[in-house]
């Protein structure tokens, strides 16, 4: 009976925020094929819609607010039966989202992820709504076996769950609780399960990425975890993102230099530069630390790209503080960065904190600082131009160019490269040679 009532039942699945989130539906999706339901593109058809939300900061709140009131009015309109809501902001909201949301058949928590085809089958007996909130601050997800929703060259492998760190401003850790490392033989396992399914980039995640290990006693654990990699995963590309800036050692910094797999690639989130608001921030680093880490950085891999984000309007920050944050990227030079303003979160120390900065000087402060990032990366595309690069094929386009990217371009955060005449299929690589620059994008040619 609940295989027939499986068989009969479509999901249309919508998938909010991070890649670690990304990671959550892909392992929800091949659950639920693998217990008879179909999955639907029609999405505003299907018998069961699931939304797994965001919940970090306000506008991803608001979009999954947003997005569900959407799925409800589907199912007000009755071409939907039930609406389900998954994921961070179903764990940090609870019942509440009940009251917000009137009309959500289930609220499934994070801990409730590996359940939810039994959750779907329930949802469909039941005419009361339920919520699934068990405590998870022992979940440690077990990401082998996933539907991909990326191109299917290359995919994210989360390597830990939570953070310890508890900066001022976050509420990641109220919601996916304390940090907890994978062993090291599921990490393996999922890679080369990865590997044979046409991976060959993969893009290493966590809340913290750098702590890896050091939870379950392990030494130098990432650093070990990426020499294991090397050796056991068949893929081109290792990408290393969410490092903390406090946790690059040199013994990372030597394995990310002398391995072929590991590309010259990090993504470092700095928020700040000026000590005070770091300390206010409660981050672990200092201006003088960050700056000598970039220079070892530097010099350790003369051909690395660094990404990072920054925070700006923190509570209490001075315009010569903002001017500090700002001279300081215009001297590092960052190949890319992300600015976000900052939102005062419920529940987090910095939202207490007085002096809150207007919205307005928010909005001028990210603009500043990101026109100046804007001429920053102008400038390094067009010293690109000439150079030859390895181009991973991505897809295709309309006007019979390709996209791609080389090592220095992340995957959906990053810029690419527009190929032209490109005759390999997605998923190659290709040798190509910069001939001019669009915006961010490079234009390449095919060798």
């Amino acid at each position: 009976m609940k295989q027939n009532l499986a068989e009969i039942t479509t999901i249309g699945f919508i998938s909010l925020g991070c890649p670690k989130n990304t990671v959550d539906s892909e392992r929800m999706l091949a659950q639920i094929a693998q217990s008879g339901f179909a999955i639907t593109a029609e999405i505003e058809s299907a018998d069961i819609v699931i939304v797994n939300t965001c919940g970090f900061i306000a506008p991803a709140k608001d979009e999954a607010i947003d997005t569900i009131n959407e799925a409800l009015g589907w199912k007000k309109a009755k071409s939907v039966k039930k609406v389900i809501v998954t994921g961070c902001l179903a764990q940090r909201m609870g019942d509440d989202l009940l009251k917000k949301c009137p009309g959500i058949d289930a609220i499934v928590g994070l801990g409730q992820r590996d359940d939810i085809a039994a959750i779907l089958e329930e949802t469909l007996k039941k005419k009361k709504p339920k919520t699934y909130l068990e405590h998870h601050d022992n979940f440690i997800s077990d990401d082998r076996v996933r539907m991909l929703t990326t191109e299917g060259h290359w995919a994210y492998l989360r390597i830990s769950e939570g953070c310890d760190h508890g900066c001022s401003f976050c509420t990641i850790p109220a919601i996916r609780g304390r940090f907890r490392s994978k062993q090291p033989r599921m990490i393996i396992e999922e890679a080369r399960e990865l590997a044979d399914c046409g991976v060959t980039e993969l893009n290493i995640i966590a809340q913290d990425t750098t702590s890896y290990g050091r939870d379950i006693g392990l030494k130098d654990g990432l650093a070990n975890l990426l020499t294991d990699l090397h050796r056991a995963a068949n893929v081109n590309w290792i990408r290393l993102m969410y490092l903390y800036p406090f946790g690059i050692t040199d013994a990372l910094i030597e394995t990310i230099a002398s391995s072929k797999r590991i590309v010259n690639y990090l993504d470092m989130p700095i928020q700040h530069i000026n000590d005070e608001i770091l300390q206010k921030m409660r981050r672990p680093e200092n201006k003088r630390m960050i700056k000598k880490l970039i220079e070892k950085l530097r010099c350790s891999i003369p051909d690395i790209v660094l990404r990072t984000t920054v925070i700006v309007g923190f509570p209490g920050e001075t315009d010569d503080q903002f001017k500090e944050l700002l001279h300081f990227i215009e001297d590092m030079q960052f190949d890319a960065l992300g600015c976000f303003r900052y939102y005062p979160e419920k529940g987090t120390d910095a939202a207490r904190m007085p002096d809150q900065i207007p919205e307005g000087i928010k909005d001028q402060r990210v603009d500043q600082l990101m026109l100046a990032q804007q001429q920053i990366a102008f400038a390094k595309n067009d010293r690109m131009v000439g150079k030859e690069l390895t181009c991973l094929v991505e897809s295709f386009n309309d006007d019979g160019t390709a996209t791609g990217r080389y090592y220095g371009q992340a995957p959906e955060i990053d810029s690419v490269c527009i190929v032209k005449r490109c005759t390999a299929p997605a998923g190659r690589f290709i040798k190509t040679k910069v001939t001019a620059t669009k915006d961010y994008d490079l234009l390449v040619e095919q060798i």
